[in-house]
């Protein structure tokens, strides 16, 4: 009797471990931005079903030495999606709505976390 106790304990033990060590869930959607390209012309940047809880860095932003700001974030995602003024997510930050948030190109940012 108790072995079996023991067993079920530990049956019950590694299935809290498991349930609770499960990765965060990705966004499903595009997450548009745009930014000043090197030679001076306007693109857009994308990123396609972002990790959850996970801080990304605009690749084409996040340096203050040498890149301006991306600008006119466009979250399609179904995550609420952080914008920061700074990479590392840090500093001044707006929050865009799951699906339907957007901002203005006065909205300047240089890294991005998404709810999970």
């Amino acid at each position: 009797m108790r072995l079996r106790n023991a067993a079920v304990a530990l049956i019950g033990g590694l299935a809290l471990v498991i349930s609770v060590s499960q990765p965060s869930s990705a966004a499903t959607g595009n997450f548009t931005y745009k930014y000043v390209a090197g030679d001076g012309t306007t693109k857009e940047g994308v990123f396609t079903d972002p990790n959850g809880g996970e801080c990304f860095d605009i690749p084409e932003a996040a340096d203050p030495e040498s890149t301006q700001p991306a600008h006119t974030p466009v979250n399609r995602t179904t995550a609420t999606a952080t914008v920061f003024a700074d990479a590392g997510c840090e500093g001044d930050f707006v929050v865009l709505k799951e699906l339907t948030g957007k901002g203005s190109e006065n909205t300047k940012f240089r890294s991005a976390s998404f709810s999970s």
